[in-house]
């Protein structure tokens, strides 16, 4: 439904922070309720780092150069840090091997250096309940409250129209709101089956509180293709309201099975109205946001657009709903039929509200970062580095680097091989007096293959190549396979941070 939520770093859109999308209450004369849908998974992507490693507190492009001081830097400062450009400076490291002083020849990477690791972990949501098209289904734990907030609205209904049932009604309540769910599965689904046809990732399905939300990875790559992506969801909800109607016509009135399938007919009606109204984070906000980047060619005002117009909608629903609940427009009776007084209208219109709001506003933060996104490349921000052994001593390694004016050192085997790299935060917690007697050895992190990263990777592919392996760390390389540099993950959070502040 909305682009809230994923990458993103991310992704995400985030993917991951999602805005969950509203479900509706039981059918009237119940008041309506929200709506389900698609959501980016890419939320603000985060930037890996080691979670055992004390925070920078300087950083490297933050240390004044002292040229022609080749001594090793005062305790607390970065020793890597001297007659070298700052961080996100476009003028890129030289491209071939760094030499040390030792004549330690150039050193090469395997030609599968620069693969891509394998993927992260993914993010649990609750309780799993199944993989169709290979997606996982999450059941969080607030369903139960709303199953059992549902299970208690709609016995009370039963009781009114089949008065006969006595305690059985809370079972058959029970059974609506698991079919109920069941259908905005099935909403959620199309959205998943349409964006696996268009090649675009969909790292789970949840049903949540307000109903379900389909975390999709990537950007539709035309208009056409995101209206398609967001329709496809309503359009199934109308199509199951179709078939509850025919069941409705095949059973007697005014039974178990002919009050179920009324009830489940109007629910996937206002499922498909809500989603359908023209605002984000709802799926109508996003035909509106394909229809506005048609006109325009620009997604960007696609979504400042429709995430407008979903910032109204969200003032109408918290203004309107009571109203309109109060007045009786929705039924005679309405607040009476649904158990519902004036407190609990207002409120179920503020969370509505809230949560049309939020999602309208994530979804101008994750265009912005997507639009920002491609000014993020390995080239730029990597750091140039010189080989060392690893019986080298601190401050000799730092000497040589210093040297070459590089801010980076990578430990290589007798052959040139690349084996580890040593840790800047290591290296600040090692006293200038010690650095003689220290061996970079005892500093380094042994490099694995999510550890090197191509010299080509740019924007959100770079931060899901980060993602899925956190370190502080990465050696980049370039397509041969020789060592271009290394990245440091607070280089690419600080570009990350400076890239989202700068406006649009």
């Amino acid at each position: 439904m909305d682009e809230s939520g994923r990458p993103q770093p991310g992704s995400g859109t985030t993917d991951d922070h999602q805005a969950a999308r509203p479900g509706p209450t039981p059918p009237p004369p119940a008041p309506p309720a929200g709506a389900n849908g698609t959501a980016r998974a890419n939320s603000v992507p985060h930037t890996p780092g080691d979670p055992e490693e004390p925070p920078h507190k300087e950083h490297p492009e933050d240390a004044p150069a002292d040229e022609g001081d080749t001594s090793d830097t005062a305790p607390g400062s970065d020793p890597l840090a001297k007659q070298t450009p700052a961080v996100g400076d476009d003028t890129p490291p030289p491209a071939q091997d760094p030499v040390s002083q030792d004549g330690t020849p150039p050193t090469r990477t395997p030609a599968t250096s620069g693969r891509r690791p394998t993927k992260a972990p993914e993010p649990r949501g609750g309780l799993l309940m199944g993989r169709p098209f290979g997606v996982p289904v999450y059941v969080a734990p607030s369903w139960f409250l709303v199953a059992a907030l549902i299970t208690w609205v709609f016995g009370g209904q039963l009781d009114h129209v089949l008065p006969g049932l006595g305690a059985v009604r809370y079972l058959v309540s029970l059974f609506f709101a698991v079919a109920f769910y069941a259908s905005v599965l099935v909403h959620e689904l199309a959205h998943t089956v349409a964006a696996l046809r268009f090649k675009l990732p969909v790292r789970r399905i949840q049903l949540q509180f307000f109903g379900g939300v389909s975390e999709i990875e990537k950007e539709s790559e035309t208009p056409g293709r995101e209206f398609v992506l967001a329709f496809v969801g309503p359009l199934l909800s109308l199509v199951l309201a179709g078939v509850f109607y025919l069941g409705m016509l095949a059973v007697e009135p005014g039974t178990v099975p002919g009050v179920l399938l009324a009830g489940l007919m109007i629910s996937n009606l206002i499922v498909a109205a809500f989603n359908l109204l023209p605002g984000l984070p709802l799926d109508g906000g996003r035909m509106l946001r394909a229809i506005v980047w048609k006109i325009t060619g620009k997604p960007m005002s696609g979504t400042i657009a429709a995430a407008w117009v979903g910032r109204a909608l969200a003032i109408t629903v918290l203004i309107g709903l009571p109203l309109l609940t109060q007045s009786g427009a929705l039924g005679e009776g309405a607040a009476d039929v649904s158990g519902m007084d004036t407190v609990t209208d207002a409120l179920l219109a503020a969370i509505l509200a809230a949560i049309i709001w939020t999602g309208a506003g994530n979804s101008l933060r994750m265009a912005r970062l997507r639009e920002h996104l491609p000014e993020l490349r390995a080239r730029t921000l990597t750091r140039r580095a010189v080989p060392v052994e690893r019986a080298t001593p601190l401050s000799e390694a730092l000497r040589r680097a210093n040297e070459a004016g590089a801010r980076a050192l990578v430990i290589v085997d007798a052959d040139g091989e690349p084996r580890s790299l040593v840790r800047e935060a290591a290296i600040v917690g090692v006293p200038e007096h010690r650095r003689p007697w220290v061996a970079v050895s005892g500093l380094a992190q042994d490099l694995t293959d999510g550890m090197r990263v191509s010299a080509e990777l740019a924007g959100e592919e770079l931060l899901d190549t980060l993602r899925a392996t956190p370190a502080t760390e990465y050696l980049v390389v370039e397509e041969s396979g020789a060592i271009y540099g290394v990245l440091s993950a607070a280089d690419v959070e600080r570009a990350f941070v400076k890239a989202m502040a700068r406006p649009s």
